[in-house]
């Protein structure tokens, strides 16, 4: 994260995620004594109040989006995981190289190895806490292609003028794609702990980005070509109510 200069004239901004969703607007910022920026303070449009560190956010000039927690805990995990690892290896390399003693070895080997088992563990509860936020996703995209299907029924049957109904079009095809690209990049983000728990080798951010592309692309046209058929449109019949003098 950037240092910005002027953070103060991001107040009353408005903040989004990394998928351009608004989550509130910059209310303050909290800094440390020394003048360091800690963390950012966003009034959410209900009202209430929410507090992000600054590793979480990015800056650019006085616009502010709040980066993935997950995708970078995932990151930072992948890093240190594999680390403990060649470190593990290169100590065994010295023990059997005679260049340490086997007691030594053995003291840091336990020191590497419990802590590795503890970043293991961390791995773990977070690929858990992403498959959640996969089916929240799931959840989501699956209410906005009802959503979808009810607009072009009530389209269809000529309750919703078409103004109304391209505005509404337009708002759920932006949700859509946004749910698509977090989904996306949340099980890329899994799939990457889960390499990295089975002690292959993580794939670069330019493979990453590929195949977040390829998956928004796939999964786009998915969610337009998977949508349920839309009904004919009833036939409503109209029957006048005649009284006993109309007949």
């Amino acid at each position: 994260m950037s240092q910005n200069p002027n953070l103060f004239l991001s107040v009353g901004k408005q903040i989004k995620d990394e998928y351009g969703r608004g989550l509130g607007k910059v209310a303050s910022f909290a800094l440390t004594p020394n003048g360091k920026f800690d963390a950012v303070f966003i009034e959410q449009g209900n009202g209430r109040f929410s507090k992000f560190p600054a590793e979480n956010l990015k800056f650019n000039g006085t616009d502010i989006m709040l980066t993935s927690k997950t995708k970078s805990e995932a990151a930072a995990l992948c890093d240190q995981i594999p680390l403990l690892w060649r470190k593990d290896e290169a100590l065994k390399s010295l023990v059997e190289k005679k260049k340490i003693s086997p007691e030594l070895y053995e003291e840091l080997h336990n020191n590497f190895d419990g802590a590795l088992n503890q970043l293991k563990n961390d791995a773990q509860h977070l690929t858990d806490s992403i498959d959640k936020e996969i089916t929240r996703c799931v959840n989501e995209i699956k209410d906005l292609n009802y959503a979808l299907v009810h607009l072009e029924i009530e389209h269809e049957i000529g309750r919703t003028n078409d103004e109304s109904y391209q505005i509404a079009f337009t708002i759920i095809q932006d949700d859509l794609k946004r749910a698509n690209t977090e989904k996306s990049d949340l099980e890329l983000t899994r799939n990457k702990l889960s390499n990295i728990l089975l002690g292959e080798t993580p794939k670069t951010d330019e493979q990453d980005e590929s195949k977040i592309q390829e998956a928004e692309s796939s999964e786009s046209v998915a969610s337009t070509s998977n949508a349920p058929e839309l009904p004919e449109p009833p036939v409503v019949v109209y029957v006048k109510e005649i009284g006993k003098t109309g007949i």
